[in-house]
Parts: C-alpha cells; structure tokens; sequence
C-alpha cells in the first residue's frame, strides 16, 4: 500500500500590503514611510527671489565697502553663496546689479521724504522732514545710504536711476528758490546751499565709522545749526 504523499504549503506571494503590515508587527518602519521621513529631512530649495536678494545683498556690502571699480562678480558670488553663472542668470552685468540696488533705495528714500512733506507746511516744518527723514533712513539702513553716496553720481548709473536722483535734486532746489525768494533763507544760489545742507548731513553720519553713531539729540541740534546757517 502506498504511503500518501504530504503536499507542500505553497509560499504566497509578498505584496507590498502584506510587507507593510508585517512592519508594523516587527516595529520597522516600512519603505514609504522611511523614505518620507527622509525626504522631510532634506533642506529646504532655494527659491528664485532668494538666490536674487542674496546676490543683490552681497552686492550692496560689497559696493559699499569697495566701490563698483573694486567689486568683481565673482567676489559677489562667493559672498552670496552661488555661483558666478548664477548672477549672469539674474543680471546680465555688474552694471545691472548696481542699478537695481540704487534705484531701490533711492526710490525708498524719496518716498519716505515725500510721504511727510507737504507745500502748505511752513519753510522750517519742510527743511525739518527733510533733515529728518534722511536721518531715518540713514541710520535705519547704514549700508544703503553709504552707497547711495558713494554711487550717486557714477557714469555707470543708467537712464532710470538718473532720472531718479534728478527729481529729488529739483524738489530741493524748488524748495530752496521758493525759500530764497521769500527771503527765509539766504540770497545764495539754491544749488550751493543744497551742497551745504546735504555735505553738513552726509558729515554727521560718518561719524558712525568712527563709532559714535548719532543721537536723536545729536541729530536735532545739527538740523538746527544747519538751518541757523541758511538764515539770513
């Protein structure tokens, strides 16, 4: 008589239902959950205005420090973290770099001074929003306003930015004539006392290279002995 023959159990198929379940009862994580997690670990992509606003801030410490002529793109790269190819991307010259940044905070300037100044305000109340709203800026962004002044009258600045900087010499000079003809101020050409009031002031903030920063009290007591000058 024949011995019946045991039939062997057929192994079933692994499905990746069944690898995760089993996972769980081991205690390991399953695949797409490790693969997940990792993936969270990862550092976040730089985005488009992020690679910009470190080019175009690296490029600001740089032409304020060095000047445009002693500042070459590679040495913006390195400082913003990227490469060289990178800034070409997003400028296509040093020349653009700098003309973005000026017009930027020559227009942030204007539109600060603009926002208070009025023509119905009396002539020490507008020479005062002048005074004091060029201090604002300059001691709220110091690297900006050093490069303003350093670039303000480059041959590499473009239409745009002259155009710029022109309006807000003849919305001073405007003032000073107005001033002038009035007599509240001196009977001086209204571009050699613009040359006074913003030598006096660009004076008093580079005392912060010598590490005194100007005080509120500071600033209020330059504004009047400068405008103590102009009088007649």
């Amino acid at each position: 008589m024949k011995s019946a023959r045991r039939r062997q159990p057929v192994a079933k198929p692994q499905t990746k239902a069944s690898s995760r379940r089993r996972s769980r009862r081991d205690g390991r994580p399953s695949a797409r959950r490790s693969t997940r997690a990792h993936a969270s670990k990862r550092e976040p992509v730089a985005t488009h205005s992020d690679k910009r606003e470190a080019i175009l801030a690296a490029a600001l410490d740089l032409f304020a420090e060095r000047g445009f002529h002693g500042t070459a793109v590679p040495l913006i790269a390195n400082q913003a973290g990227v490469g060289a190819g990178t800034v070409y991307r997003y400028f296509a010259s040093k020349e653009a770099i700098v003309n973005t940044l000026y017009q930027r905070f020559k227009q942030e300037l204007g539109g600060l001074i603009l926002a208070d100044l009025r023509v119905d305000q009396a002539p020490r109340e507008q020479f005062h929003v002048y005074w004091s709203k060029m201090a604002e800026f300059a001691l709220a962004k110091p690297r900006a306003f050093d490069f303003l002044e350093l670039h303000h009258h480059a041959a590499y600045l473009d239409d745009e930015s002259r155009a710029l900087e022109q309006q807000l010499i003849v919305l001073a000079l405007n003032r000073f004539e107005e001033f002038r003809r009035a007599r509240i101020i001196r009977d001086v050409r209204p571009l050699m006392l613009m040359g006074l009031v913003q030598g006096a002031f660009v004076g008093l903030m580079k005392a912060r290279h010598h590490g005194l920063t100007p005080t509120s009290e500071a600033i209020a007591e330059a504004e009047q002995c400068v405008w103590e000058m102009l009088r007649p």
